[in-house]
């Protein structure tokens, strides 16, 4: 009897310790990869809330916009999942593409670049404890920089299956060229799976960080949706991507050897009045010596 007991016991411990975690983590993976595909993506943002004392204070206007975007998988491994995103934009027949952001997925990853203010990134590392069981999502602009990144735990229950996490980050491109009275987004960023695909629900402040203290001067809610449709109307971003993706591999690898110095980033978002991007964008630079260079051009 106490043999029986004995091995219900460890039986028991074996399941909850080594099975379920393992089961959790393989749920965890299919939740992310299923965001993969083509979408008809809405993006729509409007703020909600004005704390700003400033009386002439004018808010943002409700944005809405609309993309077919394909979220293409480039890398599936035990622990790391990367997504990438492009746009395809205009007649189906000659459509312009654009390579948008990335997203890379890791599990328990403890180094992470957590943006402060003025185009400056402090890497920090944190202990195993704070991210046990989570998965990191960096986020990196078109020209594979860094923008945001955070940590949470995959959330499975009553049918839904959904990742949170708040994290700094710069200002959305779309506020970027428009307003220069806030320098630092505190993002509340949500990812649900839908039946429809998926939504990144976003509960957003607007803060001023000056000498280290942060004022918040307005709220704004983001909610964006991907509806998933047929594979065939993203062929022709799939099939930019296969022709180019070896020179954006290249990119990646360079800003790789420098995020894993692990020394705080500033990274100017000009040189010779143009970002980045739009060097990388033309077929000048090809090899990752001319790559480096240029990159190095931006980065402190």
């Amino acid at each position: 009897m106490k043999n029986t007991l004995l091995f219900l016991f460890l039986f028991l411990v074996f399941n909850s310790i080594v099975l379920y975690p393992q089961s959790k983590k393989n749920l965890d993976k299919e939740s992310i990869k299923s965001m993969c595909g083509c979408y008809e993506v809405k993006f729509e943002f409007a703020e909600t809330f004005i704390y700003s004392e400033d009386s002439t204070y004018v808010k943002s206007p409700p944005k809405t916009m609309y993309a077919l975007e394909l979220a293409h998988l480039i890398k599936d491994n035990k622990n790391d999942i990367s997504i990438q995103h492009i746009l395809q934009i205009g007649d189906y027949g000659e459509p312009y593409i654009i390579k948008h952001w990335r997203q890379d997925w890791s599990y328990q990853n403890q180094d992470f670049y957590l943006y402060d203010s003025n185009n400056v990134w402090k890497f920090v590392n944190k202990s195993k404890g704070q991210v046990r069981g989570q998965w990191s999502q960096k986020v990196f602009q078109v020209d594979d920089g860094p923008r945001y990144q955070g940590s949470g735990t995959w959330v499975h229950v009553d049918g839904k299956s959904y990742w949170e996490s708040t994290t700094p980050a710069p200002l959305p491109r779309r506020e970027r060229d428009i307003r220069n009275d806030y320098n630092l987004t505190i993002r509340g960023n949500r990812v649900e799976i839908m039946d429809y695909g998926w939504a990144h629900i976003q509960d957003n402040s607007k803060i001023i960080r000056e000498k280290k203290i942060n004022k918040t001067i307005a709220k704004e809610k983001g909610y964006n949706t991907y509806k998933k449709v047929e594979d065939e109307r993203c062929k022709y971003a799939l099939k930019w991507w296969n022709e180019n993706y070896k020179k954006w591999t290249i990119v990646k690898d360079v800003w790789n050897d420098i995020y894993n110095k692990k020394e705080t980033l500033k990274v100017s978002q000009l040189y010779k009045q143009k970002p980045l991007y739009m060097y990388l964008f033309v077929d000048d630079y090809e090899t990752k010596e001319k790559i480096r260079n240029l990159i190095d051009k931006f980065v402190d």
